[in-house]
């Protein structure tokens, strides 16, 4: 049974969504306040994390930073009434996979917690007639031949495939995958994609002008 961690100070929502997520098979500890959610995150594994932001003690955005820094990558959700790009940019930057607007459809929820949780701790993914290996920056056909990937090419694949469906902006590329280093100009993220698509087929990322990057559907 896969174990969610959900940071929520609102009582009755958090009683509504622990009642939905419980009968959807998943289980559930609550907290209502930042700091007791962020002991529990560092003393046990859980499969997924949703956090609310404006939270006593210490909120969702701090929690998160802070488990990143000691690399904890367990997968988190924002759910928040926080709605403006500045604080949807912020919650990507400090690493969630994704970003919940209050009010949200709880049928919505479960679908991106499945979505992520499918995706979370893979090693490889198919993709059309192709095996992708992240750890080891493969890509591998059918007939055994393989074709190495760049590190950034590696893991701008990955990202793409954990927000499969969604388009991916360079900008968000650079801010999450390139960390402390000197961030790379647009025209080399450019060719890090042509790498890829001339790899994996043109038609397997598609290119959104003036907005980003969307990967076809893997399994």
């Amino acid at each position: 049974m896969k174990k969610i961690l959900l940071l929520e100070d609102d009582i009755i929502l958090q009683e509504i969504i622990e009642e939905f997520l419980t009968e959807q098979g998943y289980e559930v500890e609550c907290f209502y306040d930042g700091e007791q959610a962020l002991d529990a995150a560092m003393g046990r594994p859980y499969d997924m994390l949703l956090l609310d932001v404006n939270v006593p003690e210490v909120n969702g955005f701090e929690l998160l930073e802070y488990l990143r820094e000691i690399r904890n990558h367990t997968p988190a959700i924002f759910i928040t009434s926080l709605n403006d790009l500045k604080n949807l940019r912020k919650g990507f930057e400090l690493g969630a996979e994704d970003y919940l607007k209050k009010p949200f459809d709880l049928d919505e929820l479960a679908i991106r917690i499945a979505h992520h949780l499918r995706g979370a701790g893979r090693s490889t993914y198919r993709i059309g007639a192709m095996e992708f290996l992240p750890e080891r920056h493969l890509l591998r056909a059918s007939d055994g031949e393989t074709i190495s990937l760049k590190q950034k090419e590696s893991k701008i694949l990955a990202y793409l495939l954990s927000r499969e469906g969604r388009v991916v902006s360079s900008d968000e590329l650079i801010e999450n995958l390139w960390d402390n280093e000197q961030p790379p100009t647009y025209a080399t993220i450019r060719t890090y994609i042509k790498n890829l698509r001339k790899a994996l087929g043109h038609e397997t990322i598609e290119n959104i002008k003036g907005e980003g990057y969307r990967i076809a559907e893997a399994e």
